[in-house]
């Protein structure tokens, strides 16, 4: 049975992920992120994915030094985090889904 959400477009969660290319460490970031995503955030997420290959000078506007990046655009603040996102708990503290201890 579905309900209908009373979140307001202010938690939808925008999602930028940084790639270069199709390599095994981005595919696996993104299929890491979509996880994590349909687990936490089903029906109030964005996910935009940036191959830095195909469009490198989008990587100065959000600062990427390294990639696989994933940046929060909203809710505010952004937050960044680095690597393949196979640490769960990690992504879900930097996305503020979880408390920081």
């Amino acid at each position: 049975m579905k309900t209908k959400s009373t979140r307001s477009k202010s938690d939808v969660f925008l999602l930028r992920l940084y790639v270069a290319g199709q390599t095994p460490k981005s595919m696996m970031a993104f299929a890491n992120l979509k996880k994590i995503c349909e687990e936490h955030l089903a029906g109030r997420y964005e996910i935009e994915v940036v191959d830095l290959l195909k469009n490198p000078t989008l990587a100065s506007g959000d600062q990427i030094l390294a990639i696989p990046t994933l940046v929060r655009k909203l809710p505010e603040p952004v937050r960044k985090i680095i690597g393949d996102l196979s640490n769960t708990e990690r992504v879900l503290i930097g996305l503020d889904l979880l408390p920081r201890e």
